[in-house]
């Protein structure tokens, strides 16, 4: 069986660096067509490459398709006359094959070569660069005309007017559009969710964003948001901004750590957090100064009483001598409600939690949910300090121990000492739990420094425990985000003072604000311009990598997003403050 289809054009280019906002780009967004025929790999065509492995390329992504017909749209579209082929980064230019004609899993032979239709194209901000147009990103989704990839199924040879020949269909019949509509449109009806699941040659990756959405539906059909691209952020806060609650206990817990109960003044309910949730703090230790913002998790039992906190004196930390020198029982302090994703999830698998330092924190309100609850699973309880000083809640944590049958306990001390200490020394090291013999299948939940959160999990997803089983929790800001760019400085975030009027945007992780300044086309941009580590792809609103929670204010968007972010965040990349506000960044 044939369809009138027609391969126009082979475009290959190699990655290149090019300038692009006083930045360095690492592309291979600029494709041209060759001359004769090219030899077609399961990974790539003769001559080609990419830049950014992670967005493009790969056996699922070896071939991208882009067809004259979107040509002439664009050309309509954007009144421009000066596409050449190659012009929207694909391998191969064709005439036919439009997106609401081909469909996952079809194949077609093209000169030797056997190819599989994988999945739509992913767009991202690089594609502007190319189009000198930086809302092309949002274009190809919106208006339906992102491309697809294909398989490469047999390698062949393919040359500028081979015919293109359709030698099977793909179950479920869901074209190229309707696939791409599905995950980036609002809209993700159950059933065409679980038909595109039932077709075996869609790429991994949407399965997995598919099966996301399914879940989402499953477990809140009212909620908000895209799961199927954003970060899991957890449920929704409670409420926006900040609530007056007062200090009703204060206690030491070890030689640097103070832990503070919190309640409402008129003993009204709080929200229930979940186990391992954290809330941000809006501090003015000078009242005439800006406030600071942090984040503390929630160390104690959930409850919708009291929030209790562990604070931990940081050397030169402002926020932490605040509270351990200055606020006392009866304080007034500005919270906000529990927040977070690094929550206990349910199930039978065995847990393994581990932290260091002040790490212990959300991990020890997990322990409270286990032992309220009696649980019956096997538990892994490993903790590493400097020294029984200054490890914080130890005597709690042991009576949690007793009311947990299946738990054992390990406990390191990198500094014991001499003949105060009598847990073991040494520290949480991969080599320490390979020893233990930590269950493969077990659920992973881990707190502490960074460089401890990295090892740990570098040396675990070696030893083969799979990425969705390791939960972490970050004190400050997470990892960057940024694709394609190169030659990046590491350099430490940094608050810009604020100008009369300004609107305040507070990055609670961080610790620095600034003000809001019309050069700016967005939160994102903001961020960067503090150095604060930032996630992003498509910088239009598409693909809600840049997801995060907004603790406070609101914001407007421009351009509009292509479906909203879940209730009570943000999409940092298309928004502009419309009031102060504080980002979970």
């Amino acid at each position: 069986m044939s369809c009138a289809a027609r391969l126009l054009s082979v475009n290959v280019g190699l990655p290149k660096e090019i300038a692009w906002r006083g930045r360095t780009v690492r592309t291979g967004i600029w494709k041209v067509p060759v001359a004769g025929r090219r030899r077609v790999r399961c990974l790539n065509i003769d001559g080609d490459g990419q830049g950014d492995l992670l967005g493009h390329g790969g056996e699922q992504r070896a071939v991208l398709v882009y067809q004259t017909d979107s040509y002439r749209h664009w050309e309509n579209r954007l009144h421009r006359g000066d596409f050449t082929l190659g012009q929207f980064g694909e391998n191969f230019t064709v005439e036919g094959l439009a997106d609401d004609e081909a469909c996952i899993g079809d194949r077609y032979r093209i000169g030797s070569a056997l190819f599989e239709v994988s999945q739509p194209r992913v767009t991202c901000y690089r594609v502007g660069i190319r189009m000198d147009e930086p809302r092309m990103a949002a274009l190809l989704v919106s208006e339906q005309r992102p491309g697809f990839y294909l398989r490469v199924l047999e390698e062949g040879e393919v040359g500028a007017g081979d015919e293109i020949l359709k030698v099977a269909a793909g179950p479920e019949g869901m074209t190229v559009r309707q696939v791409n509509a599905l995950l980036y449109l609002p809209g993700h009806p159950r059933a065409e969710l679980e038909k595109a699941l039932r077709i075996p040659a869609l790429s991994a990756g949407w399965q997995g964003s598919f099966r996301a959405l399914l879940e989402h539906e499953t477990k809140d059909p009212s909620g908000t948001g895209n799961p199927g691209l954003a970060p899991e952020l957890g449920p929704p806060a409670a409420w926006s901004g900040f609530r007056r609650l007062e200090v009703r206990a204060k206690r030491r817990e070890s030689d640097d750590v103070v832990s503070l109960a919190l309640a409402s003044p008129q003993a009204e309910p709080l929200a229930l957090p979940e186990a391992g949730q954290f809330i941000v703090l809006r501090l003015k230790p000078d009242p005439y100064g800006a406030p600071l913002l942090r984040s503390y998790s929630l160390a104690g039992a959930p409850d919708m009483s009291t929030y209790r906190i562990g604070v931990k004196r940081e050397l030169n930390g402002l926020a932490s001598a605040y509270l351990h020198d200055r606020v006392q029982i009866g304080h007034p302090l500005e919270v906000s409600a529990p927040r977070g994703n690094f929550i206990l999830r349910q199930g039978t698998e065995p847990l393994v939690l581990l932290s260091a330092g002040i790490g212990v924190t959300p991990v020890l309100s997990i322990l409270h949910a286990l032992a309220a609850s009696r649980s019956s699973r096997s538990i892994r309880w490993v903790y590493g300090a400097r020294d029984g000083a200054h490890h914080p809640f130890a005597e709690e944590a042991r009576r949690l121990f007793a009311a947990l049958p299946n738990l054992t306990a390990e406990i390191r001390y990198s500094r014991p000492r001499p003949g105060l200490d009598h847990g073991a020394p040494g520290r949480v090291t991969m080599r320490l739990l390979e020893d233990l013999g930590v269950p493969h299948n077990a659920q992973f939940y881990l707190c502490g420094p960074a460089g401890f959160l990295r090892d740990l999990r570098t040396g675990l997803l070696r030893y083969g425990v799979t990425a969705g089983h390791l939960h972490t929790e970050i004190f400050g800001p997470g990892e960057a985000g940024t694709p394609g760019l190169v030659h990046v400085a590491a350099r430490a975030a940094h608050s810009m003072v604020a100008a009369p009027g300004e609107a305040r945007v507070s990055f609670a992780r961080s610790g620095v604000a600034a003000g809001w300044r019309s050069s700016y086309r967005s939160l994102l941009e903001l961020a960067e311009a503090c150095d604060v580590p930032v996630r992003w792809s498509c910088r239009t609103g598409v693909c809600h990598r840049c997801e995060a929670g907004l603790v406070a204010g609101t914001v407007k968007y421009d351009p509009q997003p292509l479906e909203p972010p879940a209730r009570g965040n943000v999409l940092t990349c298309c928004a502009q403050p419309a009031s102060d506000v504080a980002i979970d960044l």
